[in-house]
């Protein structure tokens, strides 16, 4: 999980729409598809949402490269669509068929397309491949709906907690406590520099970046309106009312997060794997650690990452798995996920000596043991909203936290999956 923006609402208008464009998807041509009999080339239409410039974006054109060099009979059109814009152009692609062969998902929205019909059920390939013991459970879960698989996880991050060592000291020691972590942001905040920055935009990046403290308090989506939530949105609000970390974060995302950190704004962050890559390149000369997310009542991280996905109208599933079986041979996939900064969701590379090996991704990897999914079912993107309209309303002072969280359950439990 990375570039994340506004999420649009899946409603049981929608879901109708797009089940009954099922069908007409199945027979109108896609434009976006072309097979040349003459010279047997298929071209395979691609959409994810890696912007242009970034590490994603150049590992992701050099892995469709390598690909293509070695299957000459397989053109990859790639085509960059933002985030926030991807689950609209896939829901108006299946009403009017016109989708791309293969879309990259982001894996808490899985579920969600999979309900509603936009998604190839690949569960007869994934059986005979025969790999899907080969990955941590949480990603290939996400992958997974009503019993059925709809993709392929094609890698994985998770939140660990960065410090700039030129602004806390070399004697600074990491947080491992939520008091511990209050001792270093009242330490750390001086001047116009912030002890710490998160993200708590109104998007899935600020509930992304918050959820881990709701878990790390013992409670959960479910159980939102407690005293575990309660003490989790307590904390971020307290910060901002005291000045340990800005009122800025109700518009920062991610990469905002990552800006004030370069810039000597924050002296601690809560950021991802992707990161590290443009930290190297943009900002080599600054001396940065990470270690794992201060705990409370448990440890606790979040699980991101993308997963790869066939579209229910593609004429062109067997080139489509192809590939993703490709992608998914370890030395594809090591090389792949090297050049974007990024960890395997396949739990037989992640003791592989390019993780364990890497003092920093040895920190992500250790972290993803305690990371946990953004498995709600298919209105988690609703579910997601309210938690980021309960974050905006308490950090912002317009509310305070208990209203802010009695409003949010009453939103969220009526979307929950059976228990």
């Amino acid at each position: 999980m990375h570039s994340l923006t506004t999420r649009s609402k899946l409603t049981r208008r929608e879901a109708l729409k797009v089940a009954g464009a099922a069908g007409l998807a199945g027979a109108a041509a896609l434009r976006g598809v072309q097979t040349s009999r003459a010279q047997d080339t298929v071209t395979l239409t691609w959409w994810d949402y890696y912007q242009p410039g970034n590490a994603n974006e150049t590992a992701m054109n050099n892995q469709h490269q390598r690909y293509m060099d070695s299957h000459p009979n397989v053109k990859i059109e790639r085509t960059y669509v933002p985030f926030g814009d991807l689950k609209t152009k896939l829901l108006q692609g299946a009403t009017a068929g016109d989708l791309p062969d293969v879309a990259v998902i982001d894996n808490p929205d899985h579920q969600a397309f999979a309900a509603l019909g936009v998604l190839t059920d690949l569960t007869d390939r994934v059986a005979a491949w025969g790999q899907s013991s080969s990955y941590f459970k949480g990603p290939w879960d996400s992958t997974v709906y009503q019993g059925k698989n709809y993709g392929i996880p094609d890698n994985s991050n998770c939140l660990v907690l960065w410090t700039n060592m030129g602004l806390a000291g070399a004697e600074f020691t990491p947080p491992t406590t939520w008091d511990e972590l209050t001792a270093a942001v009242t330490q750390l905040t001086k001047g116009d520099q912030y002890g710490l920055a998160v993200s708590g935009v109104k998007t899935e990046e600020g509930t992304f970046q918050w959820l881990p403290f709701l878990w790390e308090a013992g409670a959960d989506i479910p159980t939102i309106d407690s005293d575990g939530g309660r003490a989790a949105l307590q904390l971020w609000t307290d910060y901002v009312a005291k000045g340990y970390m800005s009122k800025g974060i109700l518009g920062w995302g991610q990469s905002d997060v990552l800006g004030q950190f370069q810039n000597g704004k924050a002296a601690m962050m809560i950021n991802g794997p992707w990161q590290i890559p443009t930290l190297k390149e943009k900002s080599p000369d600054l001396k940065w650690q990470v270690s794992v997310l201060p705990k409370q009542a448990q440890a606790a991280s979040i699980l991101g990452g993308e997963n790869y996905s066939i579209t229910a109208s593609s004429k062109n599933v067997d080139a489509a798995w192809d590939f993703l079986a490709w992608s998914q041979e370890p030395d594809n996939l090591k090389t792949y996920l090297g050049e974007a900064g990024k960890l395997p969701s396949r739990a037989d590379l992640a003791e592989d000596p390019q993780w364990t090996g890497d003092p920093v991704l040895a920190v992500f990897i250790e972290q993803l043991k305690v990371a946990k999914p953004r498995a709600y079912g298919e209105h988690y993107p609703e579910i997601s909203s309210a938690i980021q309209e309960a974050m905006q309303a308490a950090i912002s002072g317009q509310s305070d936290v208990a209203s802010a969280l009695t409003k949010a359950q009453s939103t969220i439990t009526p979307l929950l999956p059976p228990s």
